[in-house]
């Protein structure tokens, strides 16, 4: 009857053990610095007059995250780019693009190199939710101011695609794939939630992610995602070199993550994303009629913390 009793007694303790609970979230220290290098290799495919083309884009990024102020729940981060690199390759061509190396005829890397660290302001949940982004619009205006030379009608066009691929809801958007990824309560290991973020980059699109804690380390949390993602058909039309465009994308995404356990902070993100559907490009004086191309975009990201 004893050892029937201890026997008892060592299943709960095994049971309890097992099906733990952890509550995975920002903990970040007022004051510290943190870090989020990406690099994202995109392969899009266009089908033109029958005739598939491809452009191959890669984009390289670092960032500093310094948190200024808590409150409550909510961080006050100080944020700041430290590098991009753009390169694109198609037709036998290729141009780069690289806020390292600023050349008075390259006027879109000079307007990335007059963007680095300057600092802008963030909102954060614990939950990695994007609650408001400020001044990065200002830095972005303040940079074409530097460039009077320039042309103002191709300014202005450049402005709205820095607008579009920089500005405060594309920032939103894309931190939040990597950073809006927590449960709202306590998780045990195998256990799923679904978050609901969105894109804003090529395109707004809605985006469901089911994450699954996967396993449970002494340092890290290793969390997996799989989630689809629509293009909103009420989104307002784009535009590219003055032409207005509206996307007509599904796809799908598949994440990996690894998160440090104590901050919370990202270590590592694996993810892979496909979307396919077609961009109409409207009635316009430079493309009277308008024309509709069939897309396909397939893009691995992965980010790190160094």
């Amino acid at each position: 009857m004893k050892y029937s009793y201890i026997l008892f007694l060592l299943f709960i303790t095994i049971s309890t053990s097992i099906a733990q609970k952890v509550k995975p979230a920002l903990n970040l220290k007022k004051g510290n610095t943190y870090y989020m290098i990406s690099s994202a290799n995109s392969a899009i495919v266009q089908t033109l007059n029958s005739e598939e083309n491809t452009l191959n884009l890669t984009f390289t990024f670092k960032m500093a995250f310094k948190v200024i102020d808590i409150k409550d729940t909510v961080y006050n981060m100080e944020v700041s780019y430290q590098s991009i690199d753009m390169k694109i390759q198609t037709g036998g061509k290729s141009i780069e693009l690289n806020s390292l190396k600023p050349d008075s005829l390259d006027i879109p890397s000079s307007f990335m190199a007059a963007m680095m660290n300057k600092p802008f302001n963030i909102t954060l949940t614990k939950r990695g939710k994007v609650q408001s982004v400020d001044n990065i619009e200002k830095i972005i205006n303040s940079v074409f101011d530097e460039f009077p030379k320039i042309d103002q009608t191709k300014k202005e066009q450049l402005k709205k695609q820095f607008m579009q691929s920089f500005g405060a809801d594309a920032f939103r958007g894309s931190l939040e794939m990597g950073t809006a990824i927590f449960p709202s309560g306590a998780v045990s290991k195998d256990e799923k939630w679904t978050i609901h973020t969105n894109m804003e980059a090529p395109t707004k699109a809605d985006v469901q992610t089911v994450y699954q804690l996967t396993d449970i380390t002494p340092d890290f949390y290793l969390i997996h995602g799989d989630g689809t993602l629509a293009t909103d058909k009420n989104a307002k039309p784009g535009e590219i070199n003055g032409m207005p465009m509206k996307y007509d994308l599904n796809g799908s995404l598949l994440t990996d993550i690894k998160v440090n356990r104590n901050t919370g902070w990202i270590s590592e993100v694996k993810l892979k994303q496909i979307m396919k559907g077609s961009i109409e490009i409207q009635d316009n004086p430079q493309l009277p009629g308008g024309m509709t191309i069939p897309m396909t975009f397939n893009t691995d990201i992965i980010t790190t913390d160094k």
